[in-house]
């Protein structure tokens, strides 16, 4: 089984610790492809950049046909709709398949994310997906995405006390980390806590490997029709 984890950012080092991410709780014969556009945001923090991103996106999906399921690891799940209709393969995002596990683990879960210029869009896909009864809250740590990169700076610091304070003012039962370049705290942040602790990632990669051995694909009835051939011009 052959999964596409894409970054859809252009860091290069995050895409390599989401791909270790992916890697650490793929199933054994899953080989993992983690890639990122070579243009676009270096960082995807709201409306705007999640706008730029998509070419650039959509690109390394028509570059890589024949994987058996794609990953879109972007929390804001950007995206998402129109990487379904190019891909010929399940495309799982790593927000909505928290929220989905999140769900099945516990009666609330918190989100803590980066920026709160994410929340809104983080919001808007709660509501879309509707899970927005789920969800107790959705926080910012007021973390850029970039300095997740670095181990020795505050981040950590910031997003365990976002958790703190969602477990004590939202009566969280679980928690959901609100972006993919904060994959590598998960397991330390359970034990810290005490409740479960949800990276996108890894949750996105093992709905994909089931959807996959399930012989499941995306549906072509709609929505997600694949694109009509049509002129498409460029500047």
């Amino acid at each position: 089984m052959r999964i596409l984890v894409i970054n859809p950012n252009t860091t290069a080092s995050m895409t390599t610790k989401i791909g270790a991410a992916a890697k650490r709780i793929a199933a054994a014969g899953t080989e993992i492809i983690a890639v990122n556009p070579r243009s676009g945001p270096a960082s995807i923090e709201g409306y705007y950049d999640e706008a730029i991103s998509l070419a650039g996106l959509l690109q390394v999906i028509g570059e890589h046909p024949g994987c058996d399921a794609s990953v879109l690891a972007c929390f804001d799940d950007s995206g998402l709709d129109a990487a379904r209709c190019l891909a010929d393969c399940p495309v799982v995002a790593i927000g909505e398949a928290a929220f989905h596990m999140a769900s099945l683990l516990a009666n609330k879960f918190s989100v803590v994310t980066t920026l709160a210029r994410s929340v809104p869009a983080i919001e808007h896909n709660l509501h879309r997906y509707g899970l927005a009864a789920r969800c107790a809250r959705v926080r910012s740590s007021e973390v850029a995405v970039l300095d997740l990169e670095h181990a020795a700076g505050p981040a950590r610091a910031k997003i365990d006390a976002e958790i703190r304070r969602a477990i004590e003012e939202d009566r969280a039962e679980a928690i959901v980390l609100g972006c993919a370049g904060m994959a590598d705290l998960t397991a330390s942040l359970s034990d810290q806590h005490g409740l479960p602790v949800l990276d996108g990632v890894a949750c996105a990669v093992t709905l994909c490997e089931g959807l996959v051995r399930l012989g499941l694909k995306t549906s072509r009835l709609g929505g997600y029709a694949a694109p009509a051939k049509k002129d498409r011009k460029s500047a």
